[in-house]
């Protein structure tokens, strides 16, 4: 009988009622969009180390936001180095690395560089490495620059990322420019589990040194340990870092860790601005239902004056607010979907990647919030309307 006469009140006010679903499905619609962008992350992180296939990744000192960045940091004679004491810590394969992002105001003209050898086996470093178009890298000499060229001189060959390709519009045989004194001739393009390797150009390492100035500098060196197994990976790290206290050693976990501590931050940015959205499709939900009582104060006094006790008010009020707010929370998850997907298309153009996904576990969260705000929004207007006297309301036009 009571969800009958809340459904019967809200229906009354079609107008009024569809405005604060409205309202609400907006504040839980951008909820479910902002914590998406979470999962997305996550999942895309894990996939990227997924598809890395080196056991230790090195760099110069703590990995963190100053590790990517445009100019390399770690000393060359570090890799020396490890080689020399790779029996020792049980190192199969070193992998010199230096990265170098281009950044742009046009995303197709935004890139990340990975310098390597170019006699690098690329299935070892990334997993399931495969060529789509051309070969891989092979060492060739500089152009000789004439001083009356407006183009770069090619100073090696790339092999572009399947992602980075179709978003840019690059194909074999392109020249992609560096900076005005080296490009590379892209000679392959290429995929790999994880997608990493599908946004990224590879290219020879000596040739980008040379290009950037940093012909004694690395990003980092990956390692390939006899012993893979993660535990022999922790213990190798500890031996390592022990030895070479200016270096860090990222074992896969560690930089799993990394990244989720980075996206609990962005979590915590997210989670603010739902709470405030939040907030307002509640304080919507409570200025519905204060209107409500208020216009309905006759009624209640009649419901009153034949027997219904104040509890039955508080109840209908109560589930009038969370049925309202349950309606909006279900047109609301209808538009997280809609909006992750749109957020995901954008994302996909500009880094290959989906950054927002939808978990069933966010939707009932969301969900619950909902119930929740409409809950705490219900309480103020059912104690109105259970504490006003029988005979006021009775005689109120």
């Amino acid at each position: 009988m009571i969800a009958q006469l809340a459904f019967a009140s809200l229906t009354r006010r079609p107008l009024r009622t569809a405005l604060t679903a409205l309202g609400i499905a907006i504040a839980v619609g951008s909820t479910v969009v902002f914590l998406s962008l979470g999962e997305g992350l996550r999942s895309a992180f894990d996939d990227s180390l997924e598809g890395l296939g080196p056991d230790i990744q090195v760099s110069y000192g703590a990995f963190d936001s100053q590790s990517l960045g445009s100019v390399p940091q770690m000393p060359l004679h570090y890799l020396d180095e490890l080689e020399a004491a790779a029996d020792e810590y049980g190192i199969a394969e070193l992998t010199p690395v230096l990265v170098y992002l281009r950044g742009s105001l046009v995303a197709a003209s935004a890139f990340v560089f990975y310098g390597i050898p170019v006699d690098t086996d690329l299935q070892r470093v990334y997993r399931d490495f495969r060529l789509i178009e051309g070969r891989g890298l092979e060492a060739r000499p500089p152009e000789t620059r004439d001083q009356n060229a407006r183009r770069a001189p090619i100073v090696g060959e790339a092999v572009v990322g399947e992602q980075t390709a179709q978003r840019s519009g690059i194909a074999l045989g392109d020249e992609l420019r560096l900076n005005p004194e080296a490009a590379f001739e892209v000679v392959g393009i290429g995929s790999a589990e994880g997608g990493l390797l599908d946004n990224a150009i590879l290219v020879p390492l000596e040739p980008l040194q040379a290009a950037l100035g940093a012909q004694e500098r690395l990003s980092f060196v990956m390692l390939e340990l006899i012993d893979p197994s993660p535990a022999a990976a922790a213990a190798a790290a500890r031996r390592l870092n022990e030895a070479y206290p200016d270096l860090g050693f990222q074992t896969r976990s560690d930089l799993s860790g990394i990244f989720e501590r980075a996206v609990r931050v962005t979590d915590v940015v997210r989670l603010g601005i739902s709470a405030i959205a939040l907030v307002v499709g509640g304080i919507a939900v409570a200025n519905t239902m204060l209107m409500s009582v208020f216009e309905r104060t006759r009624e209640f006094g009649v419901v009153r004056a034949v027997g219904a006790r104040p509890r039955f008010l508080v109840a209908l009020v109560l589930l009038e607010a969370v049925l309202l707010a349950l309606v909006g929370a279900i047109v609301g998850v209808a538009m997280g979907y809609a909006g992750a997907a749109v957020v995901n298309q954008l994302a996909f153009d500009v880094v290959g990647l989906d950054v927002a996904i939808v978990t069933p576990q966010l939707v009932a969260f969301a969900v619950a919030v909902a119930a929740g705000m409409g809950l705490l929004s219900g309480i103020v207007p059912a104690e109105r309307a259970a504490r006003v006297p029988i005979a006021v309301a009775v005689a109120r036009e």
